[in-house]
C-alpha cells in the first residue's frame, strides 16, 4: 500500500485505476483459443438478459471417457481424506499455486485449511481431479469443484464452484489447464449440473464483476520489511503508526465466539442479510453447511456472534474471517525462488447484521448498516491483531465499502474477477457480489 492510501486519501474505494482499464483493453485484443470454444460470453458481447447460453446436455452428449492426456501423464482422483494424498496436493499448491505478479508472495495453505475448503457436507469426491506423472506417480496438476446453490438476481442455480487449478511450473507449456477444466466439467455434467462459478486475477472473457483487494495493516513494520507495503520512515512512519492504532479490546457488548448452538440462527441471519443486500449470493440450505463453514477451527477460521441485548437468546450480528498465510519469496539470478519468510494475513469471510432495516428507506437502511459494520469490523481488527496477524485483507464486495476508508483499509493493486460458466448475466456492481470464494 502507498502511504497516501494508508493515510486515508479520499474516494479511494471507488477510484478508477489505469491498470484495470489497461487489462480490460488488452483482453479485448487477445485471442483466447480455449475460451472461445466454451459457453462464456465474448468480451465484446453486451448481455441484456440473464440465462443459460446452452440448454442442459442429454446423457448421451456427455463424454463417458476422460479427455486424452499426453502419454507421459495420467488422470487420477485425489482423495484428500487420505493423508498421503492430501499431503501431495498440499505440496503441489505450496510450490506451484498462485503468486503475485512480481513473484514476491505465494499462498501458503495448511492441510487443515484445505480440508475445510474442499470437504463440505455435500462434497463430490470425484470433483477432486489430478494429473500424475505416469513414470513416477508424482502429482503434477490439480483442479477441484464443490456443489453450491447460488442465487443470481431472482434465480437460484445449482452450480459447481471451481477452484485450486494448479499445474506444475515445468509442465505449463503442455496446455494442461484447458484439459483440467474440460475434465472437471465432464464430471460436473455427469451429475446434471451445467453451470459453474469461478474467479481469476486475470482478465478473461467475460467477468460479471471485478472486485478490488483492500488491505488493513496490523503490523506495518513487518509488512514493509517483507515488501508487502512501501517503506516509510521518520514523521511519516510516526503518523502512520498513530493512524493504525487500535483499541486494546473489543467494544461490542455481547460479542463472543460462535458455538454449536448458534448454527441455526447464524444460517437464518446470513441468508436474510445476503438476500437483502446482494444479487449474487450463496444459499445455505442446511445447518450442517453452516456448521462446516462457520464453526471456529483452530488456526483456520474464526466466527464471532453478538447476543442481542434486547432479545435474550437471540443473535443480532456475526462476522467471520479465515487465516491464509503467504510465503515471502526471494528470486535469484537463475530464476528460481526460495522462501525467506511468512506474513500472516487474515481474510474477511462472511458477516451479517439483523435486517430489521428492511422496511426503512434505502438511504436510512444504509446509514444504520454502515454504523453497525464500522463497530463490528473494528472489533474484528482488534481480535485479528490480538491473535498475532499482520494484515486484514478483503475485497470491495458486499457492504465492505461502508467501512473500508473509515477503518484505514487501503486499496491494493490486485483485482479478483468473477465469472460464470454457461450463464449469461448483466454486470454486477462489486457491492452486489455476496459470494466469497476461498
Amino acid at each position: 500500500m502507498q502511504l497516501l492510501q494508508q493515510l486515508g486519501a479520499q474516494s479511494l474505494v471507488d477510484a478508477p485505476t489505469s491498470k484495470l482499464r489497461r487489462e480490460e483493453e488488452e483482453e479485448k485484443n487477445t485471442k483466447h483459443e480455449f475460451w472461445e470454444t466454451q459457453p462464456v460470453p465474448k468480451s465484446t458481447d453486451e448481455v441484456k438478459e440473464d440465462g443459460p447460453l446452452h440448454p442442459p446436455l442429454k446423457p448421451e452428449q456427455i463424454p463417458k471417457d476422460p479427455y486424452p492426456l499426453p502419454p507421459s501423464l495420467s488422470w487420477c482422483l485425489v482423495d484428500i481424506e487420505v493423508e498421503e494424498q492430501m499431503q501431495e496436493m498440499h505440496d503441489l499448491l505450496m510450490d506451484h499455486y498462485v503468486e503475485d505478479v512480481d513473484s514476491k508472495f505465494r499462498f501458503n495453505y495448511s492441510t487443515e485449511f484445505l480440508r475445510w475448503a474442499l470437504l463440505p457436507p455435500n462434497v463430490r469426491k470425484d470433483w477432486h481431479i489430478g494429473v500424475r506423472d505416469a513414470a513416477t506417480g508424482a502429482l503434477v496438476a490439480f483442479i477441484s469443484g464443490i456443489p453450491v446453490e447460488v442465487m443470481v438476481r431472482d434465480k437460484t442455480i445449482t452450480m459447481a464452484e471451481i477452484n485450486f487449478l494448479c499445474v506444475h511450473k515445468g509442465l505449463r507449456s503442455q496446455r494442461l489447464a484447458p484439459l483440467l477444466i474440460k475434465e472437471v466439467t465432464r464430471h460436473v455434467h455427469q451429475v446434471g449440473i451445467f453451470q459453474a462459478v469461478y474467479t481469476a486475477g486475470r482478465q478473461l472473457p467475460k467477468p460479471v464483476s471485478t472486485c478490488r483487494y483492500f488491505h488493513r495493516s496490523l503490523n506495518p513494520r513487518k509488512l514493509m520489511d517483507a515488501g508487502f507495503s512501501k517503506k516509510v520512515s521518520g514523521p511519516d512512519l510516526v503518523k502512520l503508526m498513530s493512524m493504525l492504532r487500535l483499541p486494546p479490546q473489543t467494544s461490542t457488548p455481547g460479542l463472543r465466539p460462535m458455538r454449536k448452538g448458534d448454527v441455526s440462527q447464524v444460517r437464518k441471519l446470513l441468508n436474510r442479510y445476503l438476500k437483502n443486500r446482494c444479487e449474487v449470493l450463496p444459499i445455505f440450505k442446511t445447518d450442517a453447511e453452516v456448521a462446516h463453514w462457520f464453526l471456529p477451527r483452530e488456526d483456520v477460521m474464526w466466527t464471532y456472534v453478538v447476543d442481542d441485548a434486547e432479545h435474550p437468546g437471540k443473535l443480532s450480528d456475526f462476522f467471520s474471517f479465515y487465516s491464509l498465510p503467504s510465503s515471502v519469496l526471494k528470486s535469484n539470478k537463475q530464476g528460481s525462488t526460495t522462501v525467506r519468510g511468512t506474513i500472516k494475513p487474515v481474510y474477511l469471510f462472511y458477516y451479517g447484521t439483523k435486517t430489521d432495516y428492511e422496511a426503512l428507506a434505502k438511504q436510512k437502511q444504509n446509514e444504520l448498516i454502515k454504523g453497525r459494520l464500522v463497530e463490528l469490523m473494528q472489533d474484528m481488527l482488534v481480535l485479528a491483531k490480538a491473535a498475532g496477524f499482520d494484515v486484514v485483507n478483503c475485497l470491495h464486495m458486499m457492504d465492505n465499502r461502508e467501512f473500508l476508508e473509515e477503518l484505514g483499509f487501503g486499496p491494493g493493486d490486485g483485482f479478483l474477477r468473477y465469472y460464470f460458466y454457461n450463464w449469461l448475466a448483466r454486470p454486477f456492481e462489486p457491492s452486489k457480489i455476496g459470494l466469497v470464494m476461498l
